[in-house]
């Protein structure tokens, strides 16, 4: 898979506190993976990458609003994150008491999407992106290549891959820009980073994408 800042993108999914932030309602079922993979400073980087060389920044975000709290029925890990009241907000007309919650983005993404100039979908509403408008925002762009990270990647990380590889795009998974669950004997991260392996067009290390970004001969 070749990249140019032309047709490529890099894809970001929940970058925000609830996975990142130890006060985040996630976080310590995260944390030993967000240290291994030592994610948040590989997105920083590939921010800032995307920045310099002038590639597309696209963020796909999970919010839930009170009227989501009301749904019938739900998944495992959709039903924790409902009851844990994961990414909230108080509705999709206010931004009143977001800032700095558990649905804000990390705070040191926050100026490098600023700066990147970063589109920001739709919230998806359990793990992939078919209840947003990425694809149509990625075609619209002219987008056909797309460099994935975030969070988490066995979960959001993952379904977003599979859909959008089988909408056609040619997708690569940045694997130590994301982060799992790792508890009660499960191995989220080495799970996602199989299929990563097994799906993508390829599954590439951070330093080996800003490698490619920099490069026209990538």
């Amino acid at each position: 898979m070749r990249i140019d800042s032309t047709n490529t993108a890099l894809v970001l999914t929940d970058p925000q506190n609830d996975y990142l932030s130890p006060k985040g309602a996630a976080y310590n079922l995260m944390k030993e993976s967000i240290a291994k993979n030592h994610t948040i400073e590989n997105i920083e980087q590939l921010l800032k990458t995307s920045k310099e060389n002038k590639f597309k920044v696209f963020i796909s975000p999970h919010y839930y609003y009170p009227y989501d709290q009301k749904w019938l029925f739900g998944g495992v890990m959709e039903d924790w994150m409902h009851s844990n009241k994961m990414f909230q907000r108080k509705g999709p007309l206010t931004l009143d008491g977001f800032e700095g919650s558990g649905a804000d983005f990390y705070d040191s993404f926050k100026p490098l999407l600023e700066e990147t100039h970063a589109i920001i979908t739709n919230p998806h509403k359990i793990y992939g992106p078919e209840s947003n408008d990425l694809v149509l925002q990625l075609r619209k762009a002219g987008i056909t290549r797309v460099l994935l990270a975030g969070m988490a990647a066995n979960l959001c990380v993952e379904s977003h891959m599979r859909e959008l590889v089988e909408q056609g795009f040619e997708v690569a998974v940045i694997y130590d820009a994301t982060a799992a669950p790792i508890m009660n004997g499960l191995d989220g991260d080495f799970v996602a980073k199989t299929n990563f392996k097994m799906i993508a067009s390829a599954s590439w290390p951070t330093t080996e994408v800003i490698k490619k970004m920099k490069s026209r001969l990538n």
